[in-house]
């Protein structure tokens, strides 16, 4: 059976190869969304095993979105996939919600990670 992942981005073309690339790993099915007060809905819904989600996004941030999604109750596992160092974050608030974090790069090897940490976290 197929892990259902959530990516949220508010950047279509980031989206899109993300979807990409993490759906061409073994074990995973992956649906996309760019809005994140939607995301929270769907997650909230319970449609997901699994949250990606940027960070840095207007209106609702990735660690807001996660926050919100803890706050109603699902302890869904939550990897925030960003281009910003972790260190950078190590102070903001809701970064105890986050299951782990990824940096976004060049290459393939990122999706790798992630889906490996994905399967990791459901198992």
């Amino acid at each position: 059976m197929a892990i259902d992942v959530l990516v949220v981005d508010e950047e279509v073309d980031v989206l899109d190869i993300t979807e990409t690339f993490l759906g061409r790993q073994d074990g995973l099915a992956v649906s996309a969304e760019m809005d994140p007060e939607r995301a929270a809905e769907r997650v909230i819904d319970g449609e997901f095993d699994a949250v990606v989600s940027d960070l840095t996004m207007p209106d609702l941030d990735g660690l807001e979105l996660c926050q919100r999604v803890r706050d109603a109750g699902r302890d869904v596992p939550f990897f925030l996939f960003t281009g910003r160092d972790e260190s950078e974050i190590d102070d903001s608030p809701g970064k105890a919600c986050v299951t782990g974090f990824v940096r976004k790069g060049t290459g393939t090897e990122q999706y790798e990670t992630l889906a490996e940490n994905i399967r990791n976290a459901v198992a």
